[in-house]
């Protein structure tokens, strides 16, 4: 919790003015057996009926005054907990949003999920339940121990007996239990994981008739993170049952030594029943204290999990300058990269320029290295050797944000988000008029059936679109791109869900609307690359030619095969 402390700043107040009232609601605890002793020793043995109204008059005013001492507390912590989770959450959300795509894929959707939820709600449970208690469980056993030497200072020796006892036990389970929750939050890490790739593969899995397998691995993963918590139930099990255990000796102890004492004349039956009643203060207060030992030995497995992701830096640092306007669009010299963990490089020695307005096409096998050229492009990673140039300019100069409003890419899946089709076309920009909106749907071939939607535009997507066919997802998502108005447009094998016909309406649709538009089109197509003014041929990340269409089928076998085959 030490490294997320900087996120109760903000709540200093909260932090010291409910400690205190919870101080005040142990002050009242602990004046309530002394006022019992004094209705004992001075009301019924003296059979003083109008002395023992006046105190359990007073016994009543403070419970009600502990109990409003409590309430506030208890708002204030609540206030100061909830506060600390929001700021932590959007703190963490942010940061996730400043990773590059490397640290991204290294650490994976499923675990940034779990943090900022069920990892947030544990730190956050933690800052509630140790405001509330952490100063009121402490004081009650110093005070009560204090109120009970003042009481008989040689019965108090016991409880100098049994506090050592409770805190080894208090030690060993908070050791023990640490590591154990850590390792289970890592559990449900890969529970959520294939919960994820189950969902977003289900159709694959019903194709394959993979239903069987599937749901058993699922139980197996379900099955060690089930015993690894009942391991974990089992030693904090130990907790309140030997706590107990060890209190109730004590209790036992006092009232025999404390018995010998009455008959002696050192204790009168007033003090050992207020001694008592200190006793079980004292075996309470314990409880509570194990308890929050567990919610922090929690909230502190968690904590470190989400300073992880808050202390991961990115590999990628944003420059200061914007782009500016060169006829140079893009220029790759001799770069090269290579994905973390990946192996030989993905893409290696790549080297071209293509001019303002023109087109260029990658084409490709599968694993060519096509889409990695595009992430190049926008940085969505940093080339690992060589430079990549847009505008005349290293991309890493650029500040991502005008960077990225001068290039709209449209990715391989088409990613739609809930809410209505315009609401996802102003992705693209967010101040665009009707008529832009317009021109961006009729470029992607899109108006042919949002025209036919009921409610146009302002149709209802369910998550990721699932009410669109691919097809007519592909041509939303280029809408989405087209109504930024980019400066370049990457269609990263965006265009295979769509029939040769409407591909051709919309390459003629791109030339003669989008003239000064610089276009980088991916494709596995050769007749839709053939109009380019310069395609690369990737074979194994290795650019083998590039060239015109003409050009290409004189000189590179590669591309030749792939016409060819396509023509056929």
């Amino acid at each position: 919790m030490q490294k997320l402390l900087r996120f109760l700043k903000p709540y200093k107040l909260e932090l010291i003015v409910a400690p205190l009232f919870k101080l005040l609601e142990a002050v009242f605890e602990l004046i309530v057996p002394a006022v019992m002793a004094k209705i004992i020793d001075n009301g019924i043995a003296k059979h003083d009926s109008v002395y023992i109204g006046k105190m359990c008059a007073l016994i009543a005013l403070l419970a009600f005054c502990g109990l409003g001492f409590a309430l506030t507390c208890q708002y204030l912590a609540s206030r100061c907990a909830f506060r600390f989770g929001a700021d932590l959450r959007e703190a963490l959300f942010r940061h996730i949003n400043t990773l590059s795509h490397t640290e991204l894929d290294n650490l994976g959707t499923s675990t940034l999920i779990n943090r900022i939820t069920s990892d947030v709600t544990a730190s956050q449970q933690g800052v509630n339940m140790f405001i509330r208690l952490a100063s009121r469980a402490p004081f009650l056993v110093g005070g009560a121990i204090v109120m009970s030497l003042l009481i008989d200072w040689q019965l108090a020796l016991v409880f100098l007996v049994i506090a050592p006892l409770a805190g080894v036990v208090l030690y060993f389970v908070m050791t023990k239990t640490i590591p154990m929750y850590s390792l289970n939050q890592k559990k449900l890490d890969g529970i959520a994981r294939r919960t994820g790739e189950n969902l977003d593969g289900m159709r694959v899995i019903r194709a394959f008739s993979r239903q069987q397998q599937e749901t058993i691995a699922f139980q197996h993963e379900c099955t060690d993170l089930e015993q690894s918590m009942i391991a974990v139930g089992k030693i904090s099990a130990i907790l309140n049952p030997m706590t107990f255990l060890i209190m109730n000796l004590g209790i036992v102890a006092v009232l025999w030594f404390g018995g010998v004492h009455i008959d002696s004349g050192r204790m009168s039956q007033g003090d050992l029943t207020a001694f008592t009643n200190y006793m079980t203060q004292i075996l309470l207060a314990m409880v509570q204290l194990a308890n929050l030992i567990q919610i922090l030995t929690k909230a502190q497995a968690s904590s470190l999990r989400v300073a992880q992701i808050l202390e991961t830096p990115s590999s990628m640092q944003d420059g200061t300058d914007i782009p500016h306007d060169f006829t140079e669009a893009i220029a790759f010299e001799n770069v090269s990269f290579g994905y973390h963990g990946g192996g030989d490089l993905a893409v290696s020695h790549i080297s071209f320029t293509l001019q303002k307005g023109q087109t260029l096409g990658i084409i490709g096998g599968t694993g060519a290295g096509k889409s990695t050229i595009a992430n190049l492009i926008n940085r969505s990673y940093d080339a690992t050797g060589g430079v990549v140039r847009v505008f005349g300019q290293d991309v890493k100069t650029y500040q991502e944000k005008m960077l990225h409003q001068k290039i709209g890419v449209v990715p391989q899946k088409a990613v739609l988000f809930t809410g209505t089709i315009e609401q996802n076309l102003r992705w693209g920009d967010a101040d665009a008029t009707a008529e832009q909106l317009r021109k961006a749907v009729e470029i992607a071939q899109a108006d042919e059936f949002v025209d036919n939607l009921q409610y146009g535009l302002q149709t209802h997507l369910v998550q990721g679109g699932r009410n669109l066919s691919g097809g007519q997802k592909q041509r939303l998502t280029i809408a989405r791109a087209l109504a930024g108005n980019p400066d370049i447009l990457i269609l990263d094998d965006s265009m295979s869900a769509l029939d040769y016909a409407t591909d051709a309406k919309l390459r003629k649709a791109l030339s003669e609307r989008c003239h000064d538009m610089t276009t980088v089109v991916i494709s596995q197509r050769a007749t839709s690359l053939m109009q380019a003014d310069l395609i690369l041929v990737m074979d194994d990340g290795v650019c083998v030619g590039q060239g015109t269409h003409d050009e290409l089928l004189q000189s590179c076998d590669v591309y030749r095969e792939i016409y060819q085959s396509q023509m056929q």
